[in-house]
Order: structure tokens, then C-alpha cells, then sequence
């Protein structure tokens, strides 16, 4: 049985006469009449009672009409699937997100892309190091990441870079500079500093150290935590201070002041995909990204 078929005796059921269902199909009416005795043949039963005034459906064509509504009604589905697929409007994608990235601008993608595009699927992760999000674009884990960028990257991944954050101070609320409107980075010498990995794992320990160096000195400690809710918790502990983009002040923990820095210390957060042809959809969740992080 073909689609022109059950499009050609669906037209027929409606109209109940041949040249009326041959004129809304377009078609010449012996073509249709035709086409129909065909799949008379193919299906082993005549389908129609034909008379000079009227065409009555027999029994078995009487049992096709909802087999063929249905078989109508899944191709208009696919071609709707598949229409959404081809401009990017269904699908799914799949984002990987730094940890200090995860707390702000995840929840608001997230909102704008099911605001905006429905039918598209949206697996998202976060609070994940440099390395992870590299290696999860490269295996095809993820088809786009929000990172920073002072990590080299590998040359398949393409890297946009969004915005230029820049660092504040954590300190726990007890702390004697916690009062002060800002802090400058030569206040916090003599203090443990709180960090992610080290420089082969996480861009954000080498941004805080050069940060550190610049204002001439190196922390008495470093107590090293991967995610950033985590080192956040540890301030607010007393394990020491610590140094965030600004944007992971929108994670609210007790016990913790965020002070805008006296030095202006920046660090750039960026979107990165695999180098080559993406699907529709990964390119309009792209899109969103871009408008979401630079707004």
C-alpha cells in the first residue's frame, strides 16, 4: 500500500464521488479510479460500491478508514517532527557547565530555552572542570560548554568568548574585613586561600594564584575543593578566603560576605562546541547562550 493510495481512497470515503474527490486531489478522474482499482488488487477486496450516482464503502472499506486516518495522521506527525528537527525547533542537546557558571546563568538558559524553543531537550550539567567539559565536547558527551578560557583548548573545540567577569572576595561574615565595603588583595596575604584543582584540572586555581602574585604575595595555604559550592561552604567553615567570578554571588550561603575587589581582576567566561557542522538545534540553543551570558 502507498501514501498516494490512502491519501486517493480518503478523499473518496469524504466525497462519496469520483469527480468531486478527483478535482480536490488534482488529479484526473480515470487516474484516480485507477489508482484506487490498484489498491482494490493489492489488498485482495474491492473497498468501494460504485454506482452511476453514488460510491458506497464495503465492509472491508468500511475497516480500512480509521487504519488509513491513522497511518495519515503519523506522517503529518513526522513531517511536523521532521520540519522542527530541520530548523532547529525539536531535538536534543546536550550542555556542559564550569562550576562557577552553573549557579546563574544555567537556571536562566534553561528558562529561556524552554520558553522559547519547546521542543527542544536540554541535558544540562554543571559545576564541571575545564578538562571534563574539553573532553566530554571531543567524545561527544556534550554538544556545547559554558568554560573559562585561560586554559588552553584543544584545536577541534571552537571557543566564543561571552563575557569578562570579575573576581570577588569570599570571606567568612565573622571575619574582620567582612565590614568593609571592598577589600583589596594585599589584605588577604596572610590567609589560607580556598581553590579549585590545580592548574592541570581546574583554569580558575592559576587565574587566583597569578591574581595573588600580581599583588605580591602567595597564600599561606591553599585547601583545594572541586566544585564551587563546595569552596564556598569551606569559607563559610573558616578553612580560609577564597576568590570567585562575580556571578557566583547569586550562590546564597550562610556564614559567607562577598567583597568586590580594590584591583580589577577579570576572567572570561566562553562557549565552546566541537569544530564542524552542528545540528539545528545545538545552533539555536547557541544562540540563546549568547543572548542569555551578554545581556
Amino acid at each position: 500500500m502507498e501514501l498516494r493510495h490512502v491519501r486517493y481512497f480518503l478523499a473518496l470515503v469524504e466525497e462519496r464521488h469520483f469527480g468531486r474527490a478527483a478535482q480536490r486531489l488534482h488529479v484526473a478522474q480515470s487516474a484516480l479510479s485507477q489508482q484506487l482499482k490498484q489498491l482494490e488488487r493489492q489488498l485482495g477486496t474491492p473497498l468501494f460500491a460504485r454506482s452511476t450516482r453514488r460510491v458506497e464503502l464495503t465492509e472491508a472499506g468500511r475497516h480500512l478508514v480509521p487504519h488509513a486516518r491513522s497511518i495519515l495522521a503519523e506522517v503529518e506527525r513526522a513531517e511536523d517532527q521532521m520540519a522542527l528537527l530541520a530548523t532547529g525547533r525539536a531535538g536534543r542537546v546536550s550542555i556542559g557547565f564550569v562550576g562557577t557558571a552553573t549557579y546563574d546563568v544555567l537556571p536562566q538558559i534553561a528558562r529561556t530555552v524552554r520558553a522559547q524553543l519547546p521542543g527542544v531537550s536540554l541535558e544540562l550539567r554543571g559545576e564541571l572542570l575545564n578538562p571534563e567539559l574539553v573532553e566530554g565536547l571531543l567524545q561527544g558527551t556534550y554538544d556545547l560548554a559554558l568554560l573559562r578560557t585561560d586554559a588552553p583548548v584543544d584545536a577541534a573545540v571552537e571557543v566564543t568568548t561571552l563575557r569578562s567577569e570579575r573576581l570577588v572576595a569570599v570571606l567568612p561574615t565573622g571575619h574582620p574585613l567582612a565590614s568593609r565595603r571592598e577589600v583589596s588583595l594585599a589584605a588577604l596575604a596572610g590567609e589560607p586561600m580556598v581553590v579549585h584543582p590545580s592548574r592541570d584540572r581546574s583554569s580558575m586555581h592559576g587565574r587566583v594564584l597569578a591574581a595573588c602574585a600580581r599583588a605580591g604575595f602567595e597564600p599561606s595555604a591553599l585547601v583545594e575543593v572541586g566544585e564551587t559550592a563546595t569552596l564556598v561552604v569551606f569559607v563559610a567553615a573558616g578553612h580560609g578566603v577564597a576568590l570567585v567570578p562575580e556571578s557566583v554571588q547569586s550562590l546564597r550561603v550562610d556564614g559567607v560576605t562577598y567583597l568586590p575587589l580594590v584591583e580589577t581582576e577579570t576572567v572570561d567566561l566562553a562557549l565552546a562546541c566541537r569544530a564542524g557542522r552542528r545540528s539545528a538545534a545545538t545552533e539555536q540553543v547557541a544562540a540563546v547562550i549568547e543572548t542569555c551570558v551578554r545581556c
